[in-house]
């Protein structure tokens, strides 16, 4: 008789500084060389503006600045990661920055554990796990939950000005 296992499920890896993050497959669209943004007035900083994705405005978000780090420069490796987002039963479509993509991987359930408890002060509901490949850990992302619902309409209201 067999024995019913969990599926693996496939994430792109990507590096913020010089840690690994993780985003399942399924949310992302595709992955575009960085060139260059608009800049939307009197946005939050991590909104670092918006591109012409194939004649649709795309806003462009900063997960270092997001994420409390240092501002992503632009070098040879530097990404957008194209990926939607799903809120209030609606989706949306947005650019975040990538220092680099790595590969695609798959994580099987067992090798991902659950995101650190690390307080009531900090939220870490945006983090689904913590992958574990070789000594390495990858911080695997909850797309939809990384953006509260005001910044979102942030990045909608940028898109519609732009």
């Amino acid at each position: 008789m067999a024995t019913a296992t969990a599926e693996a499920t496939q994430y792109l890896t990507f590096k913020l500084e010089e840690e690994v993050f993780a985003l399942d497959i399924s949310k992302v669209r595709e992955v575009l060389e960085f060139s260059s943004v608009t800049k939307v007035p009197r946005t939050p900083e991590f909104m670092r503006g918006v591109i012409n994705l194939r004649g649709s405005v795309v806003p462009v978000v900063d997960l270092r600045l997001k994420f409390g780090m240092t501002r992503t420069e632009k070098t040879v490796n530097t990404c957008v990661i194209i990926v939607e987002v799903s809120f209030e039963n609606e989706s949306m479509v947005l650019g975040a920055l990538a220092d680099s993509v790595q590969e695609v991987i798959e994580l099987e359930p067992e090798k991902i554990e659950p995101a650190p408890s690390i307080g009531m002060q900090l939220r870490t509901d945006f983090i689904k796990g913590m992958g574990k490949r070789d000594e390495e850990f990858i911080i695997i992302l909850e797309i939809d939950k990384i953006f509260t619902a005001e910044e979102l309409a942030f990045a909608q209201e940028a898109t519609q000005a732009a």
